[in-house]
């Protein structure tokens, strides 16, 4: 995403966040705190950097930035992480890993996907339990943008211009754009698709498996709550049932005829080419060998009648299958 919020200079933004290894409390010392915040603004008083959004909670880190052509998200974060961890494990007393892994950098494609990203930011301390309202948050870039606190040193008129073209006008759309809290299944896809949480699965004799999944696996595992991986397989079953015109109550496990096969098929190669889960997982989950399904897959792709269907963009088979999903189940009046 190319916006001119460096002195006229085009930029790429990006999010660029870190997750705290188990144990450990990014804010657990109020200097400490102090000592992050300012070490965050600092590196970008650097010429071809604008922070645009920032959120310090316990265990997580996230920053909104824009980056000269010439830098890179890497610069930032990897010098960012090696002064916070040595902080940290000083404050703690703690020797070992700070942060679980290293940071994650996702580039904001466009102006519409900012806005997003700045509203699921917003909401975040609220859905971690650390306040009752997005605005009450403190270590955050939120309320200084609103103009409830003072600057300190965080100039949010780059983040407000993204929004309208004067401060008001950018604080009454920002405000707008925060009015209503995500829902639990977009929280939970956010989640996913910044690799914050893992899709869990349970299908078959191995015990539980958990991986991460992005596109259209979150979004199909979103879809499905607390039924993780094995939920979202059954949302594949049924779209490929209703393209097979076979009836919605039938189980593809059960059956042994061609259309069975078939529909087994289908549904463990739409797995995989979403990245939910790999042909194994979905063989154990119709209790048949990986080595029958894998040959059946095959055959299922040379068959003109199901090219045609695999054929179809694995975006709009998911938001086929969840469609699907709403028209036959109640909907909750209150999803959260």
């Amino acid at each position: 995403m190319d916006h001119s919020v460096l002195a006229g200079e085009p930029a790429r933004i990006w999010h660029v966040y870190w997750q705290a290894a188990v144990g450990r409390d990014l804010l657990s010392d109020s200097e400490l705190v102090v000592r992050i915040r300012s070490h965050m603004l600092a590196v970008h008083r650097k010429l071809g950097r604008q922070l645009l959004y920032y959120l310090l909670m316990p265990t997580e880190i996230h920053l909104l930035t824009a980056l000269s052509a010439g830098d890179s998200a890497s610069s930032l974060a990897k010098g960012m992480a090696n002064v916070i961890s040595r902080w940290v494990r000083g404050v703690q007393g703690l020797p070992g890993p700070v942060f679980a892994g290293p940071y994650r950098a996702i580039e904001i494609p466009n102006a519409e996907a900012l806005c997003d990203e700045v509203r699921m930011l917003a909401w975040r301390p609220v859905e971690k339990g650390l306040c009752v309202a997005a605005t009450h948050y403190r270590h955050s870039a939120l309320r200084i943008a609103l103009g409830n606190r003072r600057p300190e040193g965080f100039h949010s008129a780059a983040l407000l211009g993204l929004f309208g073209p004067s401060v008001r006008e950018g604080r009454d759309a920002l405000r707008a754009r925060l009015a209503q809290r995500p829902s639990a299944p977009e929280v939970l896809r956010w989640e996913l698709d910044h690799s914050l949480v893992l899709a869990s699965g349970s299908t078959g004799s191995i015990g539980l498996m958990s991986h991460h999944v992005r596109g259209a696996a979150a979004a199909l595992v979103a879809a499905c709550g607390s039924e993780g991986i094995d939920g979202a397989l059954g949302l594949l079953e049924r779209w490929v049932l209703a393209k097979l015109r076979l009836a919605a109550h039938q189980s593809l496990a059960d059956g042994t005829e061609h259309d069975s096969a078939r529909g087994r098929a289908l549904v463990a190669t739409l797995a995989v080419r979403s990245g939910l889960c790999s042909a194994a997982f979905v063989a154990r989950r119709f209790n048949r060998a990986r080595a029958t399904l894998s040959e059946q897959m095959a055959a299922c792709r040379r068959r003109p009648a199901d090219r045609l269907i695999l054929e179809i963009p694995i975006s709009r088979v998911v938001r086929e299958a969840i469609d699907l999903a709403r028209q036959t189940k109640p909907r909750d009046a209150n999803p959260r």
